[in-house]
């Protein structure tokens, strides 16, 4: 059995995705009961103004085939039977049973009602057996919040060697900046968060995953250009196309941040919406990327990209899991984060 994972439009996962998950089904299961109560009611110019207890009754009876033989199955008197059909039947405005010398039988709104009622207790049968699967097994929905970047990059090898181990637990991906990921964080729509160590965050717990390094990248070719009297950052930078995220961007905010200290002006630049794209710009030598350095090994390996010595290197950042600690009581998020920490 495979864990279901279900990506939110927009974003992207490499893996196999099944979109009934258990909880789908079970919600599923929940519309249709709804769904049939209201198809009677509809046929019958009602409304849906009777408890639920009053509709397993007449279940019962109807099953049963009279209201003495029903007392075995609701554990109630026969009296108490007759006084709920009678309220059941005047609220309806119609008769459902027949009384005779056998017991009773089902008016045709009777059999309408029944045959409705019988798939929906079958329904809820069906959602309590697998919400009762769900407590026993390893079960659970985690909610991640993530980067496109970091996702493919840093919480995919994770993933698939997690799924592996808690088949059983549903997983749904968001995919967004890092600044959204802390505003649904903040709002409990997600459960957890793979995001740069937040700076003023101090709601969140974090735990520290890998430490990341920001750094500039050019083909040789496209250096070659560049006039061979600058050896400067700032010489450097300055005369080159510039290729960065967008401002919404966290990584581009803490480089506008090193370039704004550094008295940098990009007086010519290009914003690039993630960071697989900056990086194939730059491979194909438009101009010199601001990339994470973890994210281009092998091109710097290969001689593809070449990094550009900084007279002042960007500080490194830290990359971690943030969450709530009122999240710690799903279960799902506990096996989670047992499992990424050394």
């Amino acid at each position: 059995m495979f864990a279901a994972i279900s990506v939110i439009p927009g974003s992207f996962l490499l893996y196999n995705i099944d979109f009934i998950t258990k909880h789908n089904i079970i919600e599923i299961h929940i519309k249709y009961i709804y769904y049939n109560y209201r198809l009677y009611y509809c046929a019958l110019g009602g409304t849906m103004n009777n408890p639920l207890s009053s509709y397993h009754i007449f279940y019962e009876v109807a099953k049963a085939g009279s209201f003495s033989k029903a007392t075995n199955q609701l554990y109630i008197s026969q009296p108490a039977i007759s006084k709920s059909i009678q309220k059941l039947e005047e609220s309806l405005h119609t008769r459902l049973f027949l009384r005779n010398s056998k017991g009773v039988r089902l008016t045709p709104e009777g059999e309408l009602l029944y045959h409705h009622l019988e798939t929906a207790f079958s329904s809820i049968g069906s959602a309590e057996a697998k919400l009762e699967s769900l407590a026993q097994n390893d079960g659970g929905t985690l909610h991640i919040g993530v980067s496109t970047t970091l996702c493919k990059y840093l919480l995919l090898p994770y993933l698939s060697a997690f799924i592996r181990e808690h088949p059983k637990i549903s997983i749904r991906i968001r995919c967004q900046s890092s600044n959204e990921t802390l505003k649904m964080l903040a709002d409990d729509t997600i459960d957890i968060g793979l995001v740069g160590m937040p700076e003023h965050q101090t709601q969140f717990i974090f735990e520290n995953l890998v430490q990341i390094e920001d750094i500039f990248v050019a083909t040789a070719a496209y250096m070659e250009h560049l006039p061979e009297n600058m050896t400067s950052t700032q010489e450097i930078l300055e005369a080159s196309t510039l290729m960065l995220l967008d401002k919404n961007n966290m990584t581009r905010q803490y480089i506008d941040d090193y370039l704004s200290k550094n008295q940098i002006q990009t007086k010519d630049y290009i914003e690039i919406s993630n960071m697989d794209l900056l990086i194939e710009f730059a491979k194909i030598g438009v101009g010199v990327a601001c990339v994470i350095k973890n994210f281009v090994q092998d091109e710097l390996k290969s001689g593809q990209l070449q990094q550009i010595p900084l007279d002042i290197p960007i500080h490194k950042r830290n990359v971690g899991f943030a969450y709530k600690k009122t999240h710690l009581q799903n279960s799902a998020l506990e096996s989670f984060l047992a499992f990424c920490r050394p």
